[in-house]
């Protein structure tokens, strides 16, 4: 039935400016109002792919869980590179997740993971791709 439709995710923020200015200078990322709907911005993780939806939501309460994984190939340089933009990393230390004190998860069988904040409260991370 929806095999062949193109599907785009999306994610609310509470004010569009911070998040422009976040994903586009503090991230690095290709960030522009959409030209059909202006009051919404297209995030562009990957050039050629179908862009990310940012929308504005009043009521905006920020996602409880990872809404957005950027693969990279070396975490720490990464957290080391956002760290001195002005991102700051999250800090885990409870009985299920223990993270450094950069905010790196590793030694749990996985790739090297840490998360972070946009300024709307939603959660991201840079997670270690596998080579």
């Amino acid at each position: 039935m929806l095999e062949n439709s193109k599907a785009f995710s999306g994610f609310s923020v509470n004010d569009l400016s911070q998040a422009k200015e976040f994903y586009g200078k503090v991230l690095g990322l290709k960030v522009s109002y959409d030209d059909d709907m202006p009051n919404l911005l297209n995030l562009y993780v990957n050039e050629g792919n179908t862009p990310v939806l940012i929308y504005p939501k009043p009521n905006h309460v920020p996602a409880t869980f990872t809404i957005l994984n950027f693969q990279v190939k070396n975490v720490e340089k990464t957290v080391d590179q956002l760290t001195q933009r002005g991102v700051k990393f999250i800090v885990y230390n409870n009985e299920y997740l223990k993270t450094n004190e950069k905010g790196i998860l590793t030694g749990n069988d996985g790739p090297a993971i840490a998360w972070f904040n946009d300024p709307a409260g939603n959660i991201l991370s840079v997670i270690e791709q596998n080579s």
